[in-house]
């Protein structure tokens, strides 16, 4: 009789865990050792992390633009399906570390400046990519986290601009420190 139990709580245990084990291996990482070495360097730098995203993101775009190119086929369809998500996935990294730039007072503006140009180029790569059924969810996350972005960098720099021309001692520094 006692076994009944146990391999109820024995199933049970296995079904909490599969789809969990199942999720964890689904999850690729975007980005390859090497950028995460080189985003590690950079450290607390915000103009450096700003770069290299932005790099990592131009390339994203530039494989994308030349799959487009390509013949259409099922493994072309896929490669760009999982190239929007990594797209999406780097485009949300940076603006995460942007809200951190912002709240921590530290002078992007210049980070910023070309971070817009940037940007529209990235939202005129995904704007003019044919639709097809097998990646436009990726597609519209893509261009709504890409139109997301850009306008998360002009208000930045707008902000910015209007509170370092208050606080003209803070200029060029990293974060704020208390006074």
């Amino acid at each position: 009789m006692r076994t009944i139990p146990i391999a109820v709580a024995a199933l049970a245990s296995l079904f909490w865990t599969v789809p969990h084990a199942c999720g964890q291996r689904n999850h690729r990482d975007v980005l390859t050792d090497a950028q995460v070495e080189e985003i590690r360097e950079a450290g607390i730098d915000p103009d450096g992390r700003i770069k290299l995203y932005a790099k990592y993101l131009d390339e994203r775009a530039d494989s994308i633009e030349s799959l487009t190119r390509r013949g259409h086929s099922a493994a072309r369809a896929h490669r760009l399906d999982k190239e929007l998500q990594d797209f999406a996935a780097l485009m949300d990294e940076l603006g995460s570390n942007l809200d951190q730039y912002g709240d921590r007072k530290a002078d992007i503006r210049k980070s910023l400046k070309n971070l817009n140009e940037s940007a529209q180029r990235w939202l005129t790569v995904l704007h003019n990519l044919p639709s097809e059924p097998v990646f436009d969810l990726s597609l519209k996350d893509a261009t709504d986290g890409g139109q997301d972005l850009a306008d998360q960098v002009k208000q930045m720099l707008t902000d910015q601009t209007a509170y370092f021309k208050e606080h003209k001692d803070q200029r060029g520094q990293d974060r704020a420190e208390p006074q």
